[in-house]
This record gives structure tokens, sequence and C-alpha cells, in this order.
């Protein structure tokens, strides 16, 4: 729960405080509408005190005073040791830490995160892998998240190929995965393993940048990513599918990355 959401929440309950706090004020601090009845003072009465003898006062012996008892050097009191608080527990940034604070953000099922997230090096690929995106790179062998199962298929028409819309369908799980995560949950954890992601970027990258900058840029690099309408036409030079348009090949790896999950999904990601 964000913030100002919270506070929207508890505003009613500070009302409530607030109209209690009025009427108790005028329960104890407002007059009664019943008018006093007087109160009748009584004469006081008068007697004659009685005459009584003075009894003689006793007589004390002065007793004799109390010997002074002198502290050996021994007897001193030693201080009392100050109090050692405890060190903190060591930050767990074990893979099963990590993935455990993932699942608990989520609201999609524990075995949906399990399969789709990889089980090790979430800290180092997820480093290596923004870096990389800022860098207008990908990272194939750092990747966060499984591949799909299916292929990529094309679909000839009019002696073309276009890209099939069933494998813009491949990446729907992903998505609806990515949009399960609360964004809140997300920067906490981003915040408790701060320390341990600038260090292992301090080994890979610029030792004196901060993260913070790299995922900004990161995150730049696929907000620029243009949407482009269907079908979109690719060839094959045996090796690998292009992007028949110009300006598409022209883009760098991860904007081009994201335009194969389709347009649906684009407009998902990058909300």
């Amino acid at each position: 729960m964000s913030e100002s959401s919270e506070k929207k929440s508890l505003g009613p309950h500070f009302i409530i405080v607030g109209i209690l706090l009025v009427v108790i004020l005028a329960v104890v601090f407002w007059p009664s509408d019943d008018e006093p009845e007087p109160v009748v003072t009584p004469e006081p009465e008068v007697t004659e005190p009685e005459v009584t003898t003075p009894e003689e006062p006793e007589v004390f012996e002065p007793t004799q005073p109390a010997p002074t008892v002198e502290l050996e050097e021994k007897d001193e009191v030693e201080p009392l040791p100050e109090p050692v608080e405890p060190e903190p527990e060591p930050l767990d940034t074990s893979d099963p830490a990590v993935k455990a604070s993932l699942i608990e953000s989520s609201s999609a099922s524990e075995e949906t995160v399990n399969r789709m997230l990889v089980d090790e090096g979430l800290i180092q690929r997820f480093v290596v892998s923004v870096t990389n995106l800022a860098n207008d790179e990908m990272a194939p062998n750092h990747q966060l998240l499984t591949p799909p199962e299916q292929n990529f298929r094309v679909y000839s028409q009019a002696g073309k190929q276009w890209i099939d819309a069933a494998s813009y369908k491949r990446y729907t799980p992903y998505v609806d995965m990515l949009e399960s995560f609360n964004n809140e949950a997300l920067l906490n954890i981003y915040g408790i393993y701060k320390d341990d992601i600038q260090a292992k970027y301090a080994e890979i990258g610029s030792p004196d940048q901060d993260f913070n900058s790299v995922l900004l840029e990161a995150i730049d690099q696929l907000l620029d990513t243009p949407e482009v309408p269907v079908p979109v036409e690719v060839y094959t030079d045996s090796v690998a599918y292009k992007y028949a348009d110009d300006r598409l090949e022209s883009l760098n790896e991860p904007q081009k990355q994201l335009l194969r999950t389709g347009p649906d999904n684009m407009r998902r990601i990058k909300a």
C-alpha cells in the first residue's frame, strides 16, 4: 500500500478519534443543566475544654553513638560493565531468500513464480541484465526468466513472411506474472538488497557510478521502443529472423526483443 492510499484508509479513523475527543471534552467541561441544591452549613457547637494534669516527661538517657565503619579498599564496589548491544544478523542474500521475497510480493501462485523465475544467481543476473539493457545489449546467458516452451512462429502470405500472433501469446503468461508483483513491495526488496546489488555492479561496471542511474537508463531504453502495427514482416538470412523494415531492424537488441512480445504485451510492460 502506498503512503497516499494508506493515509486515505486511516482518514475515517482519525475523524472518529477527533469526534470522541470533542465529546469527552464536552462532558468534562460543559456545565450541567440542573441547578445545584444550596448547601446548608450547620452552626458549630462550642464545648468547654477539660482540664488535665500534665504528666511528667520521661527522661531518656543518651545512648552511645554507633561506631564508624571504614571501608577497606577491597570493599569498594566495582562498576557494572556496560551492556553490549548484539550485532545485527547479516542479510541473507542467498537465492532461496531472494526468491522467497519475490514470491511473497506477488499475487500469483508460488508455483507460477517458481516456474518462471530462475533459481540461481538472481542478484547477479539482475545486475548483468540491467547493465546490458542500459548499454543497448542483451545478456542471453544471464536471463532472469526461464524461456517459453513454444517456438517462434511465422506464416507466409503473398510471398512474404509475417510474425504469427501465436508468437506474441508465448509471452503473455510472463507479463501476467510481472503485473502480479506489488510495486511498493518490489521497491522495498530493491532497497533491502541495494548494497549487495551496488557491490556486484562495481565488479562489472563503474565502481563510482550509482546503480540507480543504470537502472533508470535501462528503463528509458525500453520506454523508447516504438509501437508498430501488426502484422510485422520479417525475413531470414539462414541464421536468424530479421525485420524487413530497416527502421525496426536498426533498433537496439533490447528494443527489438520487446517488439517480439507483441503490441498488447508491450503496452502492458511499458505501462
